[in-house]
């Protein structure tokens, strides 16, 4: 076992969420040295040709890897790790921190095709797939943002990419949304989250009215124009927003989430050329994180 790879303990927990091998008409490469080899490129960011050749064929691990990212394989698990975790009690609901974090995109990540993909019929397009790849041009360049939620332990919950200057509050509500942890037996999957926080970019009376719909209580400052406007309207501007300032403290933890997926130099600077595979890079991260407990 080399550096970064996954240990025993991991592969367990990890072995028996993934595809059953030899349904595609021939016999796989072992998942845990292909799954390693993908680590190992996203741990160092290092081009897919350069791969040691310990981890076999480099053309055979960034296809799996793309298949993955493309048919949501990689979500799939992703959202299996998180059931394991949940039964076992290792979410932590009490704060759901939501923010997000701009990715730089390498030259390498520019050029894509503006073609759509290959979707089989008679199923939509998997939400991973982006007619803009997800690419965007800022002040530095090209680039992508990360928006995510992350629980109290500083794993992440959701994630959703879309280009670097796109704003942050209209994310919000989809990040939520994609919150989907199944119940190990019988139940709904819970997709309501104990108590969101954000900063002052996330305040906003639909994101205040979309909680209050769903009976989520949240901490969300309120700036200092938007309480000016209110107390200017007098009655008709409504109620203070609540705010409890101790537990708007907890907000480092979604920072904290954030600062350990991009320990993963291929997440902290996109490489991948097609949204669905940086998608799934990240996607990656995330489920290595929730193995490492």
């Amino acid at each position: 076992m080399g550096r970064g790879d996954l240990t025993n303990e991991q592969w367990h927990r990890l072995e028996p969420h993934l595809p059953l091998a030899g349904l595609r008409g021939g016999r796989w490469a072992s998942h845990r040295k292909v799954i390693n080899g993908i680590l190992f490129r996203e741990r160092t960011g290092i081009p897919w040709r350069d791969l040691p050749r310990r981890f076999g064929k480099w053309k055979t691990v960034y296809e799996r890897h793309r298949r993955w990212s493309a048919d949501g394989t990689w979500e799939r698990i992703l959202q299996a790790v998180q059931a394991d975790a949940d039964a076992e009690g290792r979410i932590d609901w009490s704060m759901v921190g939501v923010d997000s974090t701009s990715c730089r995109a390498h030259q390498h990540a520019a050029g894509a095709r503006r073609k759509a993909p290959r979707v089989p019929k008679k199923r939509s397009t998997p939400r991973q797939h982006r007619p803009d790849e997800g690419l965007g041009r800022s002040r530095g360049g090209l680039t992508s943002k990360i928006h995510l939620a992350s629980e109290g332990g500083r794993k992440p919950l959701a994630l959703l990419v879309t280009p670097g200057q796109w704003g942050d509050a209209p994310q919000l509500i989809p990040v939520l949304e994609r919150i989907r942890v199944a119940r190990q037996g019988e139940g709904r999957p819970r997709t309501r989250p104990g108590h969101p926080s954000a900063d002052k970019a996330y305040s906003s009376r639909r994101i205040r009215s979309y909680l209050r719909r769903r009976h989520i209580k949240h901490t969300i400052p309120e700036p200092k124009d938007q309480r000016t406007n209110r107390r200017r309207r007098g009655s008709r501007g409504g109620r203070p927003a609540g705010f409890d300032k101790e537990l708007y403290k907890r907000r480092n933890e979604v920072e904290r989430t954030i600062n350990r997926l991009k320990a993963f130099r291929a997440v902290a600077t996109r490489y991948d050329k097609r949204a669905y595979v940086f998608h799934g890079t990240v996607t990656l991260a995330a489920i290595h994180l929730w193995l490492r407990t």
